[in-house]
């Protein structure tokens, strides 16, 4: 269509002295809107009483979206290298609002399975589109520091929620005069939540707008000044060839890759999934813990802000250390970070915070640097699709971390009665899965030349062409 030209490839093509740092906030748009997901505990207790169900029934419109994310990126790959990042965004957009407009049906007409459509299938989709859309334009307009760059933007899906949950709060409030958010006992009406559900379509699809007409693709050849890609090769497993995304499944970096951020995701997200219970139980004498309810939301909206941290600081630090130490740090020092807290956590309230804030710092870090690991290994050509690809690992991480740590809580007793001692066979656990990536890791070596395009071009890598020969084979 005519009217929609402007979503073109060839029409996002920066001309000479465009800044690259108009990108970030482009991509930032996207990643804040979309990191709502982090936030859904804010509504989920009046989902439960509004549809009489069970909390496994609402959670599973979590489980869903992230199911959905990991197979939309993986699908959706290398249709977004082609398209460009305008077209991409601007159907991510399209994809999470109607989410939202669908779900608020569902809750409006009390038909959960809406929800699960709507905000599960539908937004899952924009979400998956959404979250790789800007990583390879990020990365070529930054060659330089692809650190920096990804950690940008991705850290706004992490810090989504601090927006999200104390602005889902008050509209709450505001249409349903009978919620206090300042009171953890108020439960907000059914209706309220449709409400803020249609609200959040809306707003989120304008600020969504905002990094669609910004995002620009540098023009072919384009090198940002005093940059030389030839001191590259000098780096340790940073190539200047490039890897399709045909060919990238077929590697055993690729899949050890795979293992390295499922490990690191599961490890992280079991925590972030217990956050507030654990605090509490980790300090429980007998009926009471000595940590209020209020202050185990405190500490899970402080959770979010180390994840958000970590998404910026140790992907940016990524571009000194080098990709392969970044990962040896997070699951290495990870792996001791869950014995202290297995065996030393119930000391104190700041011991505990500080070692899970520093997990996930490094569960926040491990999105963020897996861009810049495969652009190293990979090349920039088709470099969103391949990392569409590897999310998958994220929704298998989504899945077995909270099966590991519900697994074991459920087996030594119910919520509200469990204390620090039986949280260790879950957390030993983890120390095990945290030791397979890191071998894992220590296995990545450079990408064999047989699997590098003969014929390649700026032009191939600008377009996420599959046509050259080495991905025809």
């Amino acid at each position: 269509m005519a009217m929609l030209s402007f979503l073109d490839r060839e029409h996002t093509i920066a001309k000479p002295g465009y800044s690259r740092w108009l990108i970030p906030p482009a991509a930032l748009a996207v990643h804040l809107c979309i990191g709502q997901a982090y936030a859904t505990s804010v509504y989920k207790t009046a989902l439960v009483a509004h549809f009489d169900t069970s909390l496994t029934a609402i959670g599973i419109i979590f489980s869903i979206a992230i199911v959905m994310l990991g197979v939309s990126a993986a699908v959706m790959g290398t249709w977004v290298e082609r398209v460009g990042p305008r077209a991409a965004m601007f159907t991510a957009a399209c994809f999470w609002a109607t989410g939202f407009l669908v779900g608020a049906l569902g809750i409006a007409t009390s038909q959960l399975w809406l929800v699960y459509l709507g905000y599960g299938f539908i937004g899952g989709i924009g979400l998956g589109i959404g979250y790789i859309s800007p990583v390879s334009t990020l990365i070529k307009w930054f060659p330089d520091r692809p650190g920096l760059a990804t950690g940008m933007a991705i850290m706004g899906f992490g810090g989504g929620a601090l927006v999200a949950s104390p602005l889902s709060r008050q509209l709450m409030s505001l249409y349903d005069s009978g919620y206090d958010p300042s009171n953890a006992k108020s439960v907000p009406a059914g209706n309220a939540v449709a409400l803020l559900f249609l609200t959040l379509g809306i707003v989120y699809f304008v600020v969504m707008m905002f990094g669609v007409f910004n995002v620009k693709v540098p023009a072919p050849g384009w090198q940002p000044a005093g940059f030389d890609p030839a001191k590259l090769k000098s780096k340790p497993l940073v190539t200047t060839s490039h890897v399709s995304a045909a060919n990238a499944i077929k590697t055993p970096q690729f899949w050890l890759l795979w293992v390295v951020l499922f490990c690191n995701v599961t490890a992280g997200i079991g925590i972030l999934e217990q956050a507030g219970p654990m605090i509490q139980d980790f300090f429980r004498d007998g009926d009471t813990s000595s940590v209020a309810a209020t202050a185990a939301t405190g500490f899970v909206g402080l959770l979010s802000i180390f994840n958000m941290a970590g998404r910026f600081a140790w992907s940016s630090t990524s571009d000194f250390l080098g990709r392969k130490p970044t990962y040896v740090m997070y699951l290495g020092v990870g792996m001791v970070l869950y014995l202290l807290l297995a065996l030393a956590g119930h000391s104190a309230t700041a011991v505990f915070v500080l070692i899970t804030g520093v997990i996930i710092s490094f569960y926040g870090g491990g999105f963020a640097t897996v861009p810049a690991y495969l652009r190293d290994l990979f090349g920039t050509y088709q470099v969103g699709a391949i990392h569409g690809r590897l999310l998958t690992a994220w929704s298998a991480a989504g899945v077995a971390g909270p099966l590991i740590v519900n697994g074991f809580l459920d087996a030594r007793g119910k919520p509200g009665e469990l204390v620090y001692s039986d949280y260790r066979p879950a957390l030993f656990t983890m120390i095990g899965v945290l030791a397979v990536g890191f071998v894992a890791n220590l296995l990545i070596r450079p990408v064999a030349e047989r699997f590098h395009e003969e014929a390649h071009s700026d032009a191939f890598a600008e377009a996420g062409d599959e046509s050259t020969p080495a991905a025809r084979r």
